[in-house]
């Protein structure tokens, strides 16, 4: 199997066209073309990972933090990020980084911190806008429609939420006039034509455009196909920031902290005091303040993240207890994430974790 196969599944759970403005996720180091030896999942990348997987015979590292942010104008080795690069070259070592994007899907990696908490009924916090477009195109009655509708499913159109296979269809009568250098289906060169058609609309993420586009026009009986397409405002239901859900049972504050620091493995935790019981939970892994105001309005009594500023903790105002647990710590786990996520579709070679701790951060207490 080659590096790209590997890359496109998994871009088929976190799709690229979800990362932020600001990431850098992808294959990073590597081509495309290579036959996978192994995988080994990190949450980053360095000198001392790339050299866990020479030994361990992996020539793919699936990482989830991106070892180049930002453009690299040299590689003379001057700092961990050219030594680490300049080494995964010469090791002909891939490296692929799969941040936001996984953060910013269900059963990403915030799901997968609802899950070590124990979290029910999880939805995403703060869903995402204009990723949507409303697909309406007009097929023959019959089993054109048919055909078409499934064309469009298959190619990932019409799934809301929990439910699949979703479109709404309505009947009309559709007039065209081929000209002399038409090839038509139905009717004659030169000869107005009306025809019963069905006006069939489907909604998609934005990042399927084009495939679903091809599946309509591979399936379509006409030789050109009458459709127009809308972006839509509606929230995502399944894309976005963060997420929020349901402890088994509420709890006071003082049973909280204890049951936050076993399920996450944690050492120290940074909070804001509030008075309540805290059952609604509010997470986001990695760098998360932005969604304090997301989760005051869900309702959450406790939001759990990391990397917050000491004017930041203001912010909770004694209505909701803020629980920094550090970055390392809040999305540690998604190296398990990642190693379920292959090996569950992938047995053609190993996936092994990586032995690394890669924390920069140690606490003295």
């Amino acid at each position: 199997m080659k590096i790209k196969e590997v890359t496109a599944y998994l871009e088929q759970l976190a799709p690229l066209q979800l990362q932020e403005d600001y990431d850098n996720c992808g294959l990073l180091i590597g081509h495309p073309d290579t036959e996978v030896t192994g995988v080994l999942v990190s949450l980053d990348v360095t000198e001392e990972v790339v050299q866990e997987a020479v030994r361990k015979g992996c020539n793919l590292i699936v990482a989830h933090h991106p070892l180049i942010f930002r453009g690299l104008k040299r590689l003379n080795g001057t700092d961990h990020v050219e030594r680490t690069a300049i080494s995964a070259i010469k090791n002909d070592v891939g490296i692929y980084a799969i941040h936001t994007n996984l953060d910013n899907v269900v059963n990403g990696v915030n799901y997968k911190i609802a899950e070590k908490l124990g979290l029910k009924q999880v939805s995403i916090l703060k869903k995402k806008k204009n990723t949507l477009l409303k697909l309406t195109v007009f097929v023959p009655e019959g089993e054109a429609t048919a055909r078409v509708l499934a064309a469009l499913h298959k190619a990932g159109a019409g799934e809301i939420g929990n439910y699949s296979d979703c479109s709404f269809r309505t009947t009309g009568i559709g007039s065209f006039r081929p000209e002399e250098d038409a090839n038509p289906v139905i009717g004659r060169r030169g000869a107005l034509e009306e025809v019963e058609e069905n006006r069939v609309e489907v909604i998609l993420p934005a990042y399927l455009k084009n495939p679903v586009l091809r599946a309509m026009q591979a399936a379509h009986p006409y030789e050109e196909v009458a459709y127009y397409l809308h972006a839509l405002e509606n929230e995502n239901q399944e894309a976005g920031s963060g997420a929020v859900g349901f402890l088994p049972e509420a709890m006071s504050v003082e049973d909280f902290l204890p049951y936050l620091k076993q399920h996450m493995n944690l050492s120290v935790i940074r909070f804001t005091p509030v008075s309540k019981m805290i059952r609604k939970v509010a997470v986001c892994g990695g760098s998360g303040s932005f969604l304090l105001g997301d989760a005051l309005a869900a309702g959450a009594d406790a939001f759990i993240t990391s990397d917050y500023k000491y004017h930041e903790f203001f912010g909770a105002e004694g209505r909701i207890l803020i629980a920094d647990i550090g970055h390392f710590e809040s999305e540690v786990f998604t190296k398990d994430l990642l190693v379920e996520i292959i090996s569950k579709k992938i047995t053609t070679f190993a996936t092994c974790l990586s032995e690394v701790n890669t924390n920069p951060v140690n606490y003295y207490y």
